[in-house]
């Protein structure tokens, strides 16, 4: 799977999907996801996370499947750790790395009140080409890291919400709106899910004009499902849908809790 510029599927995927023991943890939850294009599969992904009093771990894997592991295979790892606030989980360090067939990146960002205070990727993205939009200081204030910024605590509002993200190259909002809810049942749920229409607004960190940037920032037909997680107190996806011109994309969770 191609990552193009931190604002292609791929990243919106894993803003809304990537185990470690600790060994003083009050409360565990674990999310495993099902990844596909057009119902053909793509990828497997496990996320774990803990909570000990008002701080919270999540760290998790990606590894490609089917087809896509036979061409050029696919792995990730993430982590991100901060303290539950009132409206959203707000990280402290955030890192990802991964590796597709021979090229590989690794991300590493610390948060300060919600404030990017550092930022690396390695390797570099050198020469920026001429259409690159800069990431400014001000694109750096008040953000969500993409992986807890899509948990959302149970007494906050769900959609309609936008959510800040900064992945440690690029800005962007991802924007939800109520389209109503919907049954859902996988492993460890059984109940109603919040479902959001998405929008996509890339900010900075991507080429202006690039075909699948405009692709996802026009499109209108993205859906997020929200499940509670009754035992952590907090809503996060359980389905995802991006349509795309192969088919949708979609992200389904096989296992939600325990």
């Amino acid at each position: 799977m191609k990552r193009r510029n931190g604002f292609g599927a791929t990243a919106l995927l894993a803003a809304m999907t990537f185990s470690t023991e600790c060994l003083a943890a009050d409360i565990e939850h674990q999310t495993d996801y099902s990844i596909a294009l057009a119902g053909l599969p793509l990828a497997r992904a496990t996320f774990h996370t803990e909570l000990v009093k008002n701080r919270y771990t999540i760290s998790g894997t990606l590894n490609s499947a089917g087809l896509i592991d036979i061409i050029s295979r696919t792995s990730g790892q993430t982590r991100v750790s901060g303290v539950i606030a009132n409206d959203h989980l707000r990280a402290s360090q955030y890192s990802m790395s991964y590796r597709s067939g021979r090229k590989s990146r690794a991300i590493s960002v610390t948060f300060r009140n919600g404030n990017v205070v550092r930022a690396s990727m390695t390797p570099k993205r050198t020469p920026l080409p001429k259409n690159w939009v800069p990431v400014t200081s001000r694109d750096m204030r008040n953000v969500l890291d993409p992986l807890s910024g899509l948990i959302i605590p149970g007494k906050s509002r769900v959609c309609p919400n936008t959510l800040p993200i900064f992945d440690g190259e690029s800005r962007l909002d991802i924007r939800l709106s109520p389209k109503g809810t919907r049954s859902f049942k996988t492993r460890g749920f059984n109940g109603e899910v919040i479902v959001c229409g998405v929008r996509f607004v890339p900010k900075a960190g991507y080429r202006k004009g690039r075909e699948d940037v405009e692709y996802l920032r026009r499109l209108e037909t993205m859906e997020i499902w929200f499940a509670k997680a009754e035992a952590v107190d907090v809503y996060a996806p359980v389905y995802v849908r991006i349509p795309t011109k192969l088919g949708p994309v979609t992200v389904s969770a096989t296992r939600f809790g325990g």
